[in-house]
């Protein structure tokens, strides 16, 4: 494995034992690598008034955005047991306007950090919606 996928889902990993998930005790970690360089983490937060809360991987694109990252170039998803904790069709379209058309690595692994599976953005949001569609 190499050092950049093991420090992305360390991170994932660290974030999701940071999660705020007392409702639905589904606590999520998403670790970011943007483009320069660095490593954007962020957890779930959930909220009494449910559609108010944040996935986790909002959280860390919103992190990157912070830090001036502008690209993800890989993501990397932590759920809480041993099944695919995909994101939601929101966060799709999240990755997707900072990944590009052509997508970035994304990497879902399970409580330990265990590969489940590694796609890709674009292969998770087929024919996507994106700044190009506007102009």
């Amino acid at each position: 494995m190499a050092v950049e996928l093991k420090q992305l889902i360390d991170a994932a990993l660290a974030a999701r034992g940071r999660a705020y998930a007392k409702y639905s005790n589904h606590p999520v970690g998403a670790a970011v690598l943007a483009d320069d360089g660095n490593i954007y983490a962020g957890c779930n937060v959930e909220n009494a008034a449910y559609p108010l809360g944040f996935c986790a991987e909002a959280n860390a694109i919103g992190s990157m955005v912070m830090g001036q990252g502008k690209v993800i170039r890989h993501i990397v998803i932590a759920g809480p047991g041993e099944h695919l904790c995909t994101p939601c069709g929101g966060c799709r379209q999240q990755i997707r306007e900072f990944a590009g058309k052509a997508g970035a690595p994304v990497t879902i692994v399970d409580r330990e950090g265990t590969v489940l599976l590694e796609t890709t953005s674009a292969a998770l949001l087929p024919h996507s919606f994106g700044p190009e569609n506007l102009s």
